[in-house]
């Protein structure tokens, strides 16, 4: 008998320390700014430290999923908390007994990218090994929720607690990630079976160049990933231009916060219903009819004043993110050999955290020719991908379930 999701002990194991590590991360990204500002730090500190996390993360992610495939994956969750637990620690006493320097910003910023970028895939891949195959396609719902509440909560979170003291967000983030790894420590993961690289390829560069080659090869996946590129640089840099747009209109801050607060609320509620609807809606319905919601939307906010109204119309672009995410990602998990599962999630990392990168860039300058003229540009390019989409054979043919391909022992 399939108990639910609710009492499935290691399920809200594995959810509540990875929401742990999501919030110690929104929360670092914002404290690790304010650190350096509140020591006289120059502007050229605040973009180093933050280039560096980064580019840690971006040069781990690729063999961490190796790392995922090739070694016990509690073990590799446990042993990145209880390092990241220690950097955090360590920053926090540094800052309490006055020993503040930027080269230890900058050493903790680089350790919290790379422990970070290699606990994911892990965790990810993890997923399926805790949870039946039936559960799955609901277990993603509520992992796409996740997030949000993290982007909700953290940011927030870091500010209120540096105002009570420089200390305050490392002493949280050592915290959270300690009950992360305390959590992890009583995870129970099926033992996998010992089963030979299905891709060839011997090394770290060997099985990570066979991966991609993998899923690569994979029309589906690999069309599903071209799709999510696209879908995140152009998100990012609406998010850029509406921010841009807002400060041009003269938009006070507590208006920019709740617009920006409409964005996390709506990814929020979208994760709620995600489970909901991808089961009752075919995923070329939820693939295409998100593309296309994504570019009306995104083409109406170029009407609308800045403000309050330009943040609800964000959050319903956000709303249909973890659901297409959750009709994706559930594929991809099903369709994928445990064995590769570590490959894939680092793969998909890789190519969505690019996107997510440069889309800031591109807002930044479509921002420049005016916020009316970025975001119909964005909306525009949005369209591109939603027929693009639509017109896409292995989209169209997506199939209602995807066989597991890979069981545990």
């Amino acid at each position: 008998m399939v108990i639910p999701l609710s009492r499935n002990r290691d399920y809200n194991i594995l959810w509540s320390s990875q929401l742990f590590s999501e919030l110690a991360g929104e929360v670092t990204q914002v404290a690790f700014p304010l650190l350096i500002l509140a020591f006289a730090g120059p502007p050229w500190q605040l973009g180093l430290a933050s280039s560096a996390l980064m580019a840690a993360h971006m040069a781990a992610i690729v063999p961490a999923g190796v790392v995922a495939d090739r070694w016990d994956r509690k073990r590799v969750m446990v042993t990145c908390q209880a390092f990241r637990t220690a950097v955090m620690t360590g920053l926090a006493v540094a800052v309490l007994l006055g020993a503040y320097s930027f080269p230890l910003v900058l050493a903790a910023a680089v350790a919290e990218g790379f422990l970070g970028s290699v606990f994911d895939p892990a965790e990810h891949a993890t997923l399926p090994q805790v949870v039946p195959a039936a559960q799955l396609e609901q277990a993603v719902a509520r992992n796409a929720a996740r997030p949000f509440v993290a982007t909700l909560l953290g940011p927030a979170a870091a500010g209120l607690l540096f105002t009570l003291g420089h200390v305050g967000p490392f002493v949280a983030d050592a915290v959270m990630l300690g009950g992360s790894l305390v959590a992890l420590v009583f995870l129970r993961v099926p033992r996998r079976q010992a089963a030979p690289d299905q891709v060839g390829g011997t090394g770290v560069r060997g099985e990570a160049a066979a991966g991609f080659r993998w899923v690569l090869g994979h029309r589906l996946i690999r069309t599903t990933l071209v799709w999510m590129i696209f879908c995140n640089l152009l998100f990012s840099a609406v998010v850029v231009v509406v921010l841009a747009v807002s400060g041009a209109e003269r938009v006070g801050p507590g208006e920019i916060g709740l617009t920006m607060a409409c964005l996390g609320a709506g990814g929020l509620l979208g994760g709620v219903f995600a489970g909901r609807l991808a089961g009752v809606l075919p995923a070329p319905v939820i693939l295409i009819g998100f593309s296309w919601l994504a570019a009306v939307l995104v083409a109406a906010m170029a009407l609308v004043p800045a403000g309050i109204l330009l943040g609800v119309l964000l959050g319903g672009a956000m709303f249909g993110v973890p659901v297409a995410n959750t009709t994706v990602l559930t594929y991809q998990l099903m369709s994928t050999p445990d064995a590769l599962r570590g490959r894939l999630s680092s793969i998909a990392g890789f190519c969505s955290g690019g996107a997510g990168a440069l889309g800031p860039l591109a807002g930044g300058l479509l921002a420049g020719a005016g916020g009316a003229t970025g975001l119909l540009v964005c909306a525009g390019a949005l369209a591109v991908v939603a027929l693009a989409t639509t017109l896409s054979p292995a989209v169209r043919a997506f199939p209602a379930h995807a066989e597991p391909v890979a069981a545990v022992g």
